[in-house]
Order: structure tokens, then sequence, then C-alpha cells
């Protein structure tokens, strides 16, 4: 008896280690293109040239967006698979595409500021939306409000595409296309948030609601002093995945703004083949620190709001 119960505790120990050594595999692959990214931002022109050879090759294209400008006719580089060499750590550290990019080429960081205007306010004004609406789906019940949530639901399950069109045509109706409220306002309406903010707010016990009604507070207190504080952290939680996600757009800029000096650096960024690859490995870069920056702040906000259970503390 005491062999079998040491064979089983090695075969537990084996099949531990081996799910470890695949968990470290797994997160090497996720994260390796990230590292990739920020050492190729530290290699020079040559070096970039060198190791990827016949990776990048030289194509003429009308109006490309990155180099020293937008220019009439310049390059764009074509990727091909041929004498690729990866590297994790470059011969020589160069900040030269840190310098263009920050000081000579005020272009990126415009574009920057662009990314910043268009996600700061959807995040805030989303939240402070979903907040009030989360609030009357979770206090109020019946039909109607059954019938208005499941729309909520079915609008955040198609993918932004299925409404590109439509928004295009409410932007044109209301004269705002080729505006950044054509992109704002359907983000701050966005029904993500919604969802997530009233099912926490669902499992705020009814007794709260009682004793703040016997104490003589309205709905309005209730929704300040009691509601805002327990959802304080899902609120952090779901703003963070709300920048994130808005920080990354893509579609809406290119089809909602005509002017490209409008454009976000996730535009930009979508079209790293359009250009000095150096400088987009160093344009990456800068791009992934401020939401990287607020994950590092918010990853504590961001479990401890996914695991609200409603409770009160004590």
């Amino acid at each position: 008896m005491t062999k079998y119960f040491a064979n089983r505790s090695k075969r537990k120990n084996a099949a531990e280690i081996a799910l470890f050594v695949a968990a470290i595999l797994a997160a090497i692959l996720f994260i390796l293109p990230t590292i990739l990214t920020i050492s190729n931002s530290f290699m020079s022109k040559t070096e970039i040239n060198a190791n990827y050879g016949a990776m990048i090759s030289n194509a003429q294209q009308s109006g490309s967006m990155w180099g020293s400008g937008v220019q009439e006719e310049s390059k764009q580089r074509i990727f091909i698979s041929k004498d690729l060499n990866l590297k994790l750590i470059p011969d020589m550290v160069s900040f030269k595409q840190y310098i263009t990019v920050l000081f000579m080429s005020p272009e990126y960081l415009l574009k920057f500021w662009n990314s910043v205007i268009l996600t700061v306010p959807i995040t805030v004004f989303q939240i402070l939306l979903a907040a009030v609406t989360s609030y009357g789906f979770s206090r109020y019940k019946g039909k109607a409000r059954a019938v208005i949530f499941f729309v909520y639901v079915i609008l955040m399950l198609m993918p932004y595409q299925v409404t590109l069109v439509p928004n295009f045509m409410v932007s044109k109706w209301l004269n705002i296309l080729e505006t950044r409220w054509a992109i704002i306002l359907p983000g701050i309406f966005s029904p993500f948030s919604i969802y997530l903010l009233t099912k926490t707010m669902r499992r705020i016990p009814t007794a709260l609601y009682e004793a703040a009604k016997l104490d003589g507070c309205n709905e309005v207190q209730i929704f300040l002093h009691i509601v805002m504080p327990l959802t304080k952290n899902a609120m952090l939680s779901v703003g963070l995945l709300v920048f994130i996600d808005n920080w990354n757009m893509v579609e809406q800029p290119l089809i909602l703004l005509k002017k490209q000096e409008m454009y976000p650096l996730s535009v930009l960024l979508s079209q790293i083949n359009s250009g000095d690859v150096e400088l987009a490995f160093a344009v990456a870069v800068i791009y992934m620190v401020p939401a990287l920056l607020l994950f590092l702040y918010g990853e504590e906000y961001l479990l401890e709001g996914v695991s609200y259970s409603g409770g009160v503390k004590g």
C-alpha cells in the first residue's frame, strides 16, 4: 500500500512538473513578439537589414505615411520569408529611432495625441453612462427591462464591422462624419461596459438597498454612497478593458475620418509594412507604454472587479 501511494505521488509530481513546463513555454511564446519588438527597436537600420536579409524589399507606392512624413512618392516595405534571423539582443544599441520619432518627426507625436483625444473621452464617458444605466437595469424589474437588456447583449455580441455601416449613415445624418465625434459618440454608447457592470450590480444584496431606504436615502444617494463604492473596482477594471480596446482601434478612423492628420497612431501601426521598419519598432514600443502602465497599475483592480461577489467586507 505504501508503494502504491509513493508511485501515485511520483506520477502526480511528474504531471505537475509537465504542466509547469508547458505553462512556461506558453508564456514564453506569448511574450516573445513583445520582447522582439522591444529589442528590435534598439537596433540600427543596418543591423535590422542584416538580420532580416531579403525579408524587406522595396516597391514604389504613393501616399506612404512613414519615414520623414507623408510623401507623394515613397517606398513600401513588402515582407517575404527568406534569410530570417531573429535576435533578442542587438549587437549595438541605437537610440536613433527613438530620437527620430520623439524629436525629429512630429507627425508621430501628433498621431499619438490623436489616440489620446479619441480614447480618453470614450473611456470616461462610457463608464459614467454605463454606471447609471447598469444601476437602472439592476434595480428595476419587468419585461421591458429584460427586453432592452437582451437587445444590449445582442449588440455586444455583434462585431464592430457589422455596425460600421449604420454608424457611418447615422454620423452622416448628424453631420458629424469626418470629425472625431463620429468615433467618440458610438464609443460612449457601447453596450460592453453596461453588460459587465449590470452583472456586478445585480450581486449587491437587496438588504443593503432596504437598509438605505429605512435610513431615508433616495435613489441618487443609494447610487452614489452604496453602489458606486461597492462597484469601484469593477468600474476600474471595465475602464481598463475599454481603454485598451479603443486604444487599438483601426477600422473606425479609416472609415469615419478622411483627413490622415486626424488618424490615431494605431492606424499607423496597422500599416507597419508601409515604410521604415526600424521606426515602426520604436513607435510600437512607445504605443505600448500607456496601456502597459495602466495594466500594471490596475491589475489588482482588474482581478478584484472580475471576481467581485457583491458582498460587504468587514
